[in-house]
């Protein structure tokens, strides 16, 4: 049964500079705070990071469709636009949970943060380099001696990861990106960072001004940090780790919430195109098809899940951890130059959460999950 909501709506200034800080998540969705009501509700204040979109379905179908609310939750979904970093929201006091990519995180704990992974929502990153097929690059390799765009700040370190293995760091011209597609499309650089959920989406709802119909995936090439090897663990739900520790409330809040959150991705798995309506009616300025295609591409990130959704694979965390230490940028700086605390993950919050779900009958693993077929409208409308 879907059960009432309420949502407020509320519309700041996105500063495109600091924007920088959270790429990887971009778009251009409304900057929205949602919450679900209840007068005996604990209320919880979860921080994204970045504006309202299908990214994030999973949280705003569990709003929507009152998973929270029966799990005694009030949660207040706060947006960023790049001006809130999540981890610093959260470190601080501010909010009670957060998302955010595990590489940055692990600088921000190493620089002092005391916060926790406690659910690995993202298995498989979504980052890409995109060039045009006609380009001549195909691998890694063949970035030398081309000029790149990235965002930056925290979102280029699979690239550098990537180029690191190649060899070639010093060969390359790596240049500050736009969060859209116009400098790939217009020649300025040969090959653009795009997310298979966002901005790869971007240049397949662009027409092609020698053919007057739509980009389609043939028109370009794509490198897959996954394929290469050198992907990074990426949205993740931290909690504060003192509180954890010390308030056995807050502990039980976390198991609670967390159910929340797997029953929403798992309506969002089950019902792609409900939950991108959901999305939009939360204030993502999206177009229709677009909106749909993120939510089918963020599903592919999280299903079938390898092992139980939100699960920390320590394989995979032990690589992102390495690559953390050793992966140079331009100037030589990597992200961490020691080894995490334990306390940077735990486990033990989201296997309760997912023993008490599976005795409920919900499927966590979504080992039959079959993507749908999305058709791109120019303009992602």
């Amino acid at each position: 049964m879907k059960h009432s909501k309420r949502v407020s709506l509320g519309f700041g200034a996105i500063l495109a500079t600091s924007a920088l800080l959270l790429a990887g998540c971009s778009s251009d969705g409304g900057d929205d705070t949602a919450s679900g009501g209840g007068d005996d509700l604990t209320p919880i204040k979860l921080q994204l990071q970045w504006t309202t979109q299908a990214q994030f379905a999973g949280y705003y179908a569990a709003l929507d469709q009152g998973f929270f609310e029966d799990e005694g939750l009030d949660v207040e979904i706060i947006t960023s636009g790049g001006d809130i970093v999540p981890q610093d929201a959260l470190a601080a006091g501010d909010v009670d949970y957060a998302i955010a990519w595990v590489p940055k995180v692990l600088g921000s704990i190493e620089n002092g943060a005391n916060i926790t992974n406690v659910a690995q929502i993202f298995e498989r990153s979504a980052t890409l380099q995109v060039a045009f097929a006609d380009s001549g690059i195909e691998t890694v390799d063949d970035l030398a001696g081309k000029t790149i765009g990235s965002w930056g700040f925290g979102n280029e370190w699979e690239l550098y990861a990537g180029l690191n293995q190649a060899g070639i760091t010093d060969d390359v011209e790596v240049v500050t990106q736009a969060f859209d597609m116009t400098a790939l499309l217009s020649g300025d650089i040969d090959a653009a960072q795009a997310m298979t959920y966002n901005e790869y989406a971007q240049l397949l709802e662009a027409v092609d001004p020698d053919t007057g119909e739509l980009y389609t995936p043939e028109d370009f090439t794509v490198i897959d940090w996954n394929e290469v090897g050198t992907s990074m663990l990426q949205d993740a739900i931290w909690a504060d780790a003192e509180r954890l520790e010390s308030d056995e409330d807050y502990a039980a809040t976390t198991v609670s919430f967390l159910k929340a959150v797997v029953k929403g991705w798992a309506y969002a798995r089950d019902n792609p195109e409900d939950a991108a309506v959901i999305v939009t009616e939360a204030g993502s300025t999206l177009g229709e098809s677009h909106q749909l295609w993120m939510t089918n591409e963020v599903n592919k990130l999280i299903w079938p899940s390898g092992s139980k959704i939100g699960m920390i694979d320590e394989t995979a965390w032990d690589d992102t951890v390495a690559m953390a230490l050793d992966t140079s940028n331009e100037t030589g700086a990597t992200i961490i130059t020691e080894e995490p605390p334990a306390s940077a993950y735990s486990n033990e919050y989201i296997d309760e959460a997912l023993t008490a779900l599976e005795e409920e009958g919900v499927d966590v693993t979504g080992a039959d999950f079959t993507p749908i077929e999305v058709t791109l409208e120019e303009g992602g409308n």
